[in-house]
């Protein structure tokens, strides 16, 4: 099975401060011999973090509001999505446009097919 990397553009917005600083980049990426579950998102900065979020829950989030655990996912509009991390130190809310995130969880979900024989 092959990874799946995607570049995106986001908008990071956190309760720290209400300014808004243009889109940055970030890396979705899925590999199904690491975790067929779950993807990863990569989010810049001066200490750079990398979530672990689970493949069903961003897809179901694209949809209607949901979350499980430490992460929230519901659409914004018709074409934009927010993803929301939550730590002891605070909450970074993600907001990408939908169709970023539905291209790459579509090539997610054919990469974790079985290749027919």
């Amino acid at each position: 099975m092959s990874v799946v990397e995607q570049y995106a553009r986001a908008h990071i917005v956190t309760d720290e401060t209400e300014e808004d600083r243009g889109a940055v980049p970030v890396v979705l990426r899925y590999d199904p011999d690491d975790d067929p579950l779950c993807v990863r998102v990569a989010l810049p900065g001066a200490a750079p973090r990398e979530w672990i979020v689970d493949r069903e829950l961003l897809e179901q989030g694209l949809l209607s509001p949901t979350g499980r655990g430490e992460i929230r996912v519901w659409p914004c509009g018709r074409v934009q999505a927010v993803i929301e991390f939550h730590t002891a130190q605070g909450v970074s809310v993600v907001q990408f446009e939908t169709k970023t995130l539905a291209r790459f969880l579509r090539r997610a979900r054919a990469a974790a097919e079985p290749v027919p024989h």
